[in-house]
């Protein structure tokens, strides 16, 4: 790959890595600041009401994913991704200041509620703009490897912040973390997003969208109605994002609550499962991203949905018993490891679906719907389960999940060969149409 590729990509996954940091210290941090405000309850309940807000945000991302794909497909994915930094940074604002109840009463949720609102906005966008964006800013014979480092950044983000998180367990008082050192991440995030946005200002728009080849009409660029024509691919990508993401997010976000919370380990053994577990989980991604320019993309695919379906219930049940850092990390490991084939290729096999002219848009609005479905009410759903008392249910769920995506991964076709610039602007009536993929040259 050129130096120019290089750059689009260090780019595009910076600006990413800040865009994750704040929303997943959201999660990493609910342990601390839940109380201050949610006094009310146990720690479960705590947690339900903190993370009824997380699944909140998860519900705007469709509203983000059609607002800021149709900016991507009419002005641009560098206006789209500049964007989704702005309301990134005016969001962890937020949060820094939010009142606790002990201060303004409920006041202090509601802004928390308006942050995780314009949280839900940026990411919608952020997703399909720079999956687009690393997509097409690549070799076609590398677009596997380049679109990997979308969940490089996203881990590196979430890496970063539980790093912090450790950092801050280990210099201050667990009072003064709970009274106000959660703010910090908050802060920090938000001076972050200002520096990504100088640079996302100066970045480089992709060959692809500026020499666009496909017929989408003008006037129809980024519109529902030119989604619509590309329906069986958006109906695609909401079922094969389904076992992914609930998966991705039971072992990421997730992970350190249920090694806390259900699997009695000290929240500092936790989160350092947690963030020794990320680091290797986030090299992994280009190394597989790789190996699907080589062997294509449907293969690891279906090794994850055959990994997901049969290991989740054995290794969430172990996990619950592991009782120490070594056992934890090794069976969070090998579900990390499992997930790779639906991370670090999930990116470029949506992008590869859609023509230029609706390619932000097809993928942004059915992945965010995706996700406001089941990524983001994963962890509300692990904590209903649990409080309940029948928390072996949520295993099962999970299994299900990526067994309906398995299904899917099973029928699709492949897309490794696609040529980005011919893909066909109009989807064909059936499926048995769909032509043979554009051989790259």
């Amino acid at each position: 790959m050129g130096r120019e590729h290089w750059k689009k990509i260090w780019v595009g996954s910076a600006g990413n890595m800040v865009e994750w940091f704040d929303w997943f210290v959201y999660a990493s941090f609910a342990t601390y600041f839940a109380g201050a405000f949610f006094p009310e309850g146990d720690d479960t309940a705590k947690l339900m009401n903190t993370a009824g807000i997380f699944a909140v945000g998860f519900f705007m991302r469709p509203v983000g994913g059609w607002l800021l794909g149709r900016v991507g497909d009419r002005k641009g994915r560098k206006t789209a991704l500049t964007l989704t930094v702005s309301l990134m940074s005016a969001s962890a604002v937020l949060i820094a200041i939010a009142p606790t109840y002990g201060v303004a009463g409920y006041g202090g949720a509601v802004v928390l509620l308006i942050a995780r609102l314009l949280q839900g906005l940026s990411v919608g966008g952020e997703y399909a703009a720079s999956a687009t964006y690393l997509t097409e800013a690549s070799a076609p014979e590398h677009r596997g490897f380049a679109s990997s480092f979308q969940y490089v950044s996203m881990t590196a983000g979430q890496i970063v912040g539980l790093g912090l998180q450790i950092i801050l367990q280990r210099t201050m008082s667990d009072d003064a973390l709970h009274s106000w050192g959660w703010r910090i991440p908050f802060i920090i995030g938000a001076l972050g997003a200002a520096i990504v946005f100088y640079l996302r200002r100066n970045m480089l728009e992709t060959d692809v969208y500026e020499e666009s080849g496909d017929d989408t009409p003008a006037g129809d660029k980024g519109t529902i109605k030119a989604l619509w024509a590309h329906k069986r691919e958006a109906f695609l990508v909401i079922a094969l994002t389904m076992g992914g993401t609930v998966a991705y997010y039971t072992y990421t976000t997730y992970l350190t609550k249920y090694l806390s919370n259900s699997a009695g380990l000290p929240k500092q053994t936790a989160t350092l499962v947690s963030f020794c577990a990320l680091i290797v989980f986030a090299c992994l991604q280009p190394l597989a991203g790789k190996l699907s320019d080589r062997i294509g993309r449907r293969p690891l695919l279906i090794t994850f949905a055959v990994g997901s379906t049969f290991l989740t219930v054995p290794i969430m049940t172990m996990l619950k018993h592991a009782g120490s850092f070594w056992p934890a990390l090794g069976l969070a490991l090998l579900a990390l490891v499992v997930i790779t084939g639906y991370t670090s290729i999930n990116a470029c096999v949506k992008a590869e679906l859609f023509p230029t002219g609706i390619r932000a848009l097809g993928v942004a609005l059915p992945y965010a719907i995706a996700n406001a479905l089941f990524g983001g009410t994963a962890e509300y759903v692990a904590l209903w389960f649990k409080d309940a008392g029948l928390e072996s249910g949520f295993y099962w769920y999970v299994a299900g999940c990526a067994a309906v995506s398995l299904v899917v991964y099973l029928s699709m076709r492949e897309t490794r060969d696609i040529d980005l610039n011919r893909v066909a602007a109009t989807a064909p009536a059936r499926s048995e149409e769909v032509p043979a993929p554009a051989r790259v040259k």
